[in-house]
């Protein structure tokens, strides 16, 4: 199977763009800590940080997922400024309930 080459990231000036980001196998919860221990390490490689995130594109596997565990570790990581945010249901691979991608602003 020939596999396109894509970017962790991209970086136009200042702006952070990264990929869609999947976790390793397990439960919801599981996954959306691993994505984000995923993007911070990948923003952090571009200058940015989660602190820096202005624009959040999240992708279900199952909406009611929103309600029961993203929102509660959403507001657990971002506090009382998060970003912007648009969740979708998608169909995602075999195991994976959630996919992640983030727009920041770099700091470096």
């Amino acid at each position: 199977m020939n596999q396109p080459k894509v970017a962790d990231f991209r970086k136009i000036g200042t702006t952070v763009y990264t990929g869609g980001v999947s976790g390793k196998p397990g439960d919801v919860p599981m996954q959306i800590r691993d994505i984000m221990r995923k993007l911070q390490a990948t923003l952090e490689e571009a200058g940015a940080d989660l602190g820096t995130v202005v624009k959040a594109t999240v992708y279900l596997a199952y909406m009611p997922d929103c309600e029961q565990y993203l929102n509660p570790i959403w507001n657990e990581i971002f506090g009382a400024n998060p970003p912007a945010r648009t969740v979708i249901q998608a169909g995602l691979e075999n195991g994976i309930f959630v996919k992640i991608e983030l727009v920041a602003e770099a700091t470096a």
